[in-house]
């Protein structure tokens, strides 16, 4: 299949799938696109899809990106779902340690260049991974940011050259928090403790009443995605 017939069936995809379920487009997907890979943060939204993928194809691959400085609370979440699911979720390291990027960039360079942190210990590892896929299958929704608000279900991901599904693109929290209830899903406990979007550890602080739900990421920068999508 050519790029233009990529995109077609995708746009096609992409208006076929709008009102229809989440398991709909992810069953078509690992069909049509079986060397697929689901990315998994461990929020709320991943969990969700963990679940669904591994009712509609639990032999597919899901990959983190570990940057060693997740909270301990996210890497007990993955724990807790490798063990309930039976599966082994692809650890994806950056090229550097932590001690390296130090000694290269400094201490502590989440806080003086964030920007540049991500890129190392995020977009270049999921750059790599990425490289093994013709596919991959994201927990963004369209209310999250102004960023995401015209994510389609469906699309061709240009930042990385491959396509790229986001199930959850038309749902509201309530709609994730409702199926994470309504299926007892293992979640990331630092969800109850106003942490709506959880991030690395250095870069993500709890959120106060009334605020966006990631302004608790990279707090006092003008940062509001980590680079992973356009």
């Amino acid at each position: 299949m050519n790029l233009f017939e990529k995109e077609k069936l995708i746009h096609e995809a992409a208006e076929q799938f709008e009102n229809e379920s989440p398991e709909a487009l992810i069953a078509w997907a690992v069909e049509k696109f079986p060397n697929i890979t689901l990315a998994c943060s461990f929020g709320a939204e991943d969990v969700v899809l963990v679940d669904m993928l591994q009712k509609v194809s639990p032999k597919t691959d899901i990959f983190y990106l570990d940057t060693n400085v997740h909270f301990k609370e996210t890497y007990e979440t993955r724990d807790r779902l490798q063990q309930h699911y039976g599966v082994e979720f692809v650890q994806v390291l950056p090229k550097l340690t932590l001690e390296e990027q130090a000694a290269k960039f400094g201490d502590e360079l989440w806080k003086t260049a964030p920007n540049e942190c991500c890129n190392i210990r995020k977009v270049d590892p999921l750059t790599d991974i990425l490289k093994n896929y013709d596919a991959w299958i994201t927990g963004i929704r369209r209310d999250q940011a102004p960023t995401r608000a015209n994510s389609r279900k469906a699309e061709y991901d240009t930042k990385f050259g491959l396509v790229k599904f986001n199930p959850l693109a038309s749902w509201t929290s309530e709609d994730v928090w409702n199926y994470i209830r309504n299926n007892n899903i293992i979640y990331n406990p630092l969800h109850d403790r106003n942490y709506p979007s959880i991030g690395c550890e250095h870069c993500t602080r709890q959120v106060a009443a009334g605020e966006d739900p990631r302004a608790g990421r990279w707090s006092g920068f003008e940062k509001t995605e980590c680079g992973l999508h356009k």
